[in-house]
């Protein structure tokens, strides 16, 4: 489930025997990780209803990785116990539990491993992909959440299936129509064009925090335009910087540009941030 990276060697500045300990001790650490994992689904999967339980990416990489985090999505057709029940099931070992008004996200900590369990209702899951791939009239509804929930259903790793019903959900996030991203594509592009206004408006205002949250509105809606015109969903926040780059269709000099943009170097002033963010919105709407 886990991966193991390469070994690492003398030139990375580590002797074979440091190195190994590092190797061994992140073994370990991946090895915990599928252990939790395992466990929590072999508890939550005996509740009636519980059609499915996915890993969320977030807990691959190693466990001292800062994005670090064991998050699993619960797919259940039926009510799960309380959150006071859900805690002692879960172990006596849980720490800093919290559970959602709605009891639809419980948070707690396994020793120094933190752990998130979301619980989502099948029927729910099936009514936003019939908007998206047989209705179209409704799709204003799911335009301003964005993607992010159906790549969380594409790209989880399944660790728990009690039919069919996971499979069957993918199959038809994988072949959504042109009338999808056109939309989706349109919504967001709109989004960008307006950030790329008020980055100039707050350019020529010299008003700094409008211009701050105008630039991280700007590029994260030009990245999500490029999703859509790529037909991906969109990944979480942390995944957006390696994950556009590896995109099929993107404007000439995206990348050159994209990490111009990013960069905090002393002479990025507003005004030539603002002018590469025209270069880049001209470049994707050209697509």
């Amino acid at each position: 489930m886990i991966k193991t990276d390469n070994v690492l060697t003398e030139s990375s500045g580590l002797s074979f025997a440091v190195a190994d300990r590092f190797i061994i001790r992140r073994n370990v650490m991946k090895y915990k990780t599928k252990m939790l994992a395992d466990r929590f689904a072999s508890i939550v999967s005996l509740w009636p209803g519980v059609e499915c339980i996915a890993l969320n990416e977030a807990a691959l990489p190693d466990t001292l990785d800062p994005y670090y985090a064991l998050i699993m999505d619960v797919f259940c057709s039926a009510a799960i116990p309380p959150p006071e029940e859900r805690c002692q099931l879960y172990g006596d070992d849980v720490a800093a539990f919290e559970s959602s008004g709605r009891s639809e996200k419980d948070r707690f900590l396994i020793g120094d491993i933190p752990v998130r369990i979301e619980y989502k209702l099948t029927g729910k899951v099936e009514e936003l992909v019939s908007i998206a791939d047989s209705k179209p009239e409704s799709l204003w509804l799911i335009k301003d959440s964005g993607t992010y929930g159906f790549y969380r259903l594409d790209r989880g790793e399944i660790i728990f299936s009690r039919n069919d019903w996971i499979y069957d959900i993918r199959k038809r996030l994988e072949n959504l129509g042109d009338q999808f991203w056109t939309e989706m594509r349109n919504a967001v592009q709109s989004k960008m064009e307006h950030f790329l206004l008020d980055l100039g408006a707050a350019c020529f205002q010299g008003d700094d925090f409008h211009y701050l949250i105008s630039s991280s509105g700007f590029i994260k809606t030009a990245c999500l335009t490029l999703f859509c015109v790529n037909r991906c969903f969109e990944p979480s926040h942390r995944a957006y910087n390696n994950q556009v780059r590896s995109l099929a269709i993107l404007p000439d000099s995206f990348i050159a540009e994209f990490e111009t943009f990013l960069s905090n170097e002393q002479g990025m002033t507003m005004e030539r941030r603002f002018a590469l963010a025209k270069i880049i919105a001209r470049g994707i709407i050209a697509l």
